[in-house]
């Protein structure tokens, strides 16, 4: 296991308690994200909760067309399955993979379990830290619906390119111009030419399907303000990855607690 699959490389279970930990060990699997995977449907009941490590999945809303609309992305900050502790139990749009690595998967009913450790009450370590990431993760909708609205496509790309750059702690990302344009729900013209405005101030380069970022200042410099609303909410309520977990020196590898497998070939080629 690479140090980019760790349980710790995701901020949330990086967050938990030892007693926390010593309950979901059995019962976490490392699970295989390849791009395209479409993980839940509009609809579907949450039988997993995925912890993403290394890689992004897309919240996307799909109208009666067909054509998509990416309403959120969530990598190793969080989580996938928020409507298991809200009451809902179904999805309430598409999960799809759109950056490939790795997850943890946990069942539900273990989740539930321990999220409801405590009667539910806030004094609940898990139940106030899933709460939490609740609330960022409605602001990231929230705000996402209002960049779409009122900014350019410039700004939207800048927005949809930092947001990425930090779930995957790399300046390089795997992507299309095509897909880009999907999960904004603009014209891949559009794209084409905030891309091109992009490359000539020397903040990106771009070469087919990857988008390289060289001037990450000047980039946030060009974004609207909705970025930096979702990153500053995210900072307030949910701890850093570099702070320190009270398990991370336990190696895994020796525990034999981390099953692995692969989740099963794409349900949906949402990209079509």
């Amino acid at each position: 296991m690479t140090d980019q699959n760790s349980l710790w490389q995701n901020h949330l279970l990086n967050s938990l308690s030892a007693a926390n930990y010593e309950r979901f060990f059995p019962h976490l699997e490392l699970v295989r994200m390849s791009l395209g995977d479409v993980l839940y449907e509009s609809g579907d009941e949450v039988r997993y909760a995925y912890f993403p490590t290394n890689c992004i999945v897309s919240l996307v809303y799909v109208m009666e067309s067909g054509a998509p609309a990416e309403i959120a992305v969530v990598g190793d900050d969080g989580m996938i399955g928020v409507s298991l502790f809200m009451g809902g139990g179904t999805m309430p749009n598409r999960a799809v993979v759109r950056s490939a690595g790795y997850a943890y998967r946990l069942r539900a009913s273990i989740l539930m379990q321990e999220f409801n450790r405590f009667g539910g009450y806030r004094n609940g370590a898990l139940h106030n830290l899933l709460l939490r990431y609740t609330q960022t993760l409605l602001t990231q909708i929230a705000q996402t619906a209002a960049c779409n609205r009122h900014h350019f496509v410039d700004q939207q790309l800048c927005r949809w390119l930092l947001l990425s750059l930090d779930r995957l702690h790399s300046n390089e990302l795997v992507t299309t111009q095509e897909l880009i344009a999907n999960m904004l729900g603009v014209r891949r013209e559009g794209i084409t030419e905030a891309a091109g405005k992009l490359q000539q101030a020397k903040l990106i380069n771009c070469r087919r399907g990857h988008i390289t970022v060289l001037d990450r200042q000047g980039l946030e410099a060009r974004a609207c303000e909705c970025y930096q609303v979702i990153k500053t909410e995210s900072d307030r309520l949910l701890p850093s990855l570099q702070s320190a977990s009270l398990m991370t020196h336990i190696p895994l590898q020796k525990c034999g607690l981390v099953k692995k497998c692969e989740l099963l070939s794409n349900r949906h080629d949402w990209m079509k």
